[in-house]
């Protein structure tokens, strides 16, 4: 009986500070959130990137901790701490690991709506969307809420399946931003005479450091899904490294060696392989991943080009909620066993969990920011758009003039 006892303490711990790690690791992602936007933005907006990535983190753990968590779990914490403790606290962890999903989901929105939006709405839509939207849809995959899962199984013989959130995080991070890119509209002198103005980065070296923190910390978003020692899987991290690098070399071709395009491409497979990383042979990986860099190169430009209202600043759209879709259909074809997969998977699955993530995400987003717009308006002035986000709201630039 104590040899038994001392083995699950020991497994109870193991698992505990394996999430943990990998909650950590997703943390640190949020830093390549922020210096991704701060050397993409001009350089009068780089202060607010810093600052709206953090406050948005600390708005996004109250109103996971407090109203997501128990939506999408049905779950709380209002126990003594006593009763938390409970094998090593592993269910508070593991909460830290999901919140910080959570968290990126306003983190992708920022990206997409940089520079003309004011901060004290935003960070409401970013608790409504937090507490509400996301963990409605991550509920209803991650955890079987409303029987969906369920009759996706009956159907089509497979559930949904999203191991690491190419549509529970990406997809609908990316689909929210959208939402929000439509009710702000262009930043002011974007577009003239129906042609993009061109707002070059304000730091190559920021942008690069802000796109290896996301890819380094992204081992930890996609291996440490397991959740537990027993289910980690080197499948998963090789899998996530074809990916990222058939996201970079395809976004070099297609890209015309631009950095912007060649340091987002990583993400952009790693967005794709989130899904099936679990299941697909390290060669489907690296197509889903080349794919997904395609996808990136192609729209990004294109969405720029073509529609006014879209001003996606970080390609928010085309790299989280587009990327995000077809690494949940790349799934479904890579995961079968006739492709070098594991099997299990069914690709009428994968579509129709997909198109619900980008329902939720979309009519959720228009509605949580077209009510906050018309209550409270979203949008800075023209003059204060104009003087940058940085000394219009925080009252102070990035760096000291000498």
């Amino acid at each position: 009986m104590d040899i038994t006892s001392a083995v699950n303490t020991l497994t109870e711990s193991a698992n505990t500070l394996f999430i943990l790690i990998g909650a950590i690791m997703v943390l640190a992602m949020h830093a390549g959130f922020a210096f991704l936007e701060v050397g993409t933005v001009r350089h009068k907006n780089q202060v607010n990137a810093l600052v709206k990535i953090m406050t948005d983190f600390g708005v996004s753990a109250v109103a996971y901790f407090f109203i997501g968590y128990y939506i999408a779990y049905g779950s709380h914490f209002m126990n003594s701490a006593a009763d938390l403790t409970a094998a090593n606290g592993y269910d508070l962890v593991k909460f830290f690991f999901l919140m910080t999903f959570a968290a990126a989901i306003p983190a992708i929105v920022s990206g997409g709506i940089a520079e003309r939006a004011k901060f004290y709405p935003l960070l409401i839509a970013s608790g409504l969307i937090v507490a509400f939207v996301y963990p409605f849809f991550e509920g209803l995959i991650w955890n079987g809420n409303y029987g969906f899962q369920g009759w996706l199984e009956s159907q089509f013989g497979a559930s949904f399946h999203d191991f690491a959130g190419s549509v529970v995080v990406h997809a609908v991070g990316g689909w929210i931003a959208l939402a929000a890119v439509l009710v702000l509209g262009a930043r002011k002198g974007r577009y003239r005479n129906g042609k993009v103005v061109a707002f070059a980065p304000s730091n190559i070296p920021f942008l690069a450091l802000g796109a290896w923190i996301l890819t380094v910390g992204w081992f930890g978003f996609n291996v440490m899904s397991a959740q537990t020692l027993d289910g980690i899987s080197g499948l998963v991290a090789v899998n996530s490294l074809m990916a990222m690098v058939g996201g970079i070399l395809v976004s070099m071709l297609l890209g015309r060696k631009d950095p912007g395009f060649i340091h987002n491409g990583p993400l952009a497979g790693l967005v794709a392989v989130c899904a099936g990383s679990d299941l697909m042979h390290p060669v489907g990986a690296l197509v889903t991943g080349a794919v997904a860099g395609a996808i990136f190169v192609y729209l990004f430009e294109w969405a720029q080009a073509k529609i006014e209202r879209l001003d996606d600043v970080l390609g928010v759209w085309p790299l989280h909620g587009v990327c995000g879709f077809w690494g949940a259909i790349a799934c479904g074809i890579f995961g079968q066993q006739s492709l070098g997969g594991l099997g299990g998977v069914s690709l009428m699955s994968q579509i129709i969990g997909s198109v619900a993530g980008v329902i939720v995400a979309f009519a959720g987003g228009l509605i949580v920011y077209s009510v906050i717009n018309a209550i409270s308006g979203l949008r800075l002035t023209e003059e204060e758009e104009f003087n940058g986000a940085d000394l219009s709201i925080h009252r102070i630039g990035a760096t000291a003039d000498e």
